[in-house]
């Protein structure tokens, strides 16, 4: 499985970013992209700040995909900075044997580099759902306590 998206992985990360309109039309194209998401989970890569416990983020590697002055400006506690245009180029900085979790603002651009993370073979990419924004509303590295102490009040 891992082989199949690593030899998908060119194609649909060279031409999916340098996509024209004749080029949507590229059937080995759309052949290389059917192919990566008849495997991919639904949702398999997204993860909500309130799913992960408190202990988790040490275990992680947090990739924060925003440029270096937002970055610079404020980030998940132990993030490190790799922009979203960059994290191709600079995966061999990252591990294989945790979990990688990339972020933006909003995760837009994080669900692209995540995207090209997968594509490129890196099943443990994950990445934060509604970014940075979402990360600070729900809790920071306390929403899934205070995520569980909601649910125990209402009484689920």
């Amino acid at each position: 499985m891992k082989n199949l998206k690593t030899l998908l992985a060119a194609p649909i990360v060279a031409l999916a970013f340098a996509t024209t309109p004749a080029m949507a039309e590229n059937e080995e194209l759309i052949d290389a992209m059917e192919g990566y998401v008849m495997f991919a989970d639904y949702q398999g890569a997204t993860i909500r700040p309130e799913q992960i416990p408190e202990e988790d983020w040490e275990n992680m590697t947090i990739v924060d995909t925003r440029d270096a002055g937002q970055y610079e400006k404020d980030h998940i506690p132990g993030a490190i900075n790799i922009e979203w245009r960059e994290i191709l180029e600079r995966r061999d900085e990252l591990p294989s044997d945790r979990t990688v979790l990339v972020y933006c603002n909003t995760g837009s651009l994080s669900a692209q580099a995540g995207l090209m993370l997968r594509l490129a073979g890196m099943d443990n990419v994950r990445i934060l759902q509604d970014g940075f924004t979402g990360f600070k509303e729900a809790g920071g590295v306390e929403a899934n306590a205070r995520a569980q102490e909601e649910a125990e009040e209402a009484g689920e």
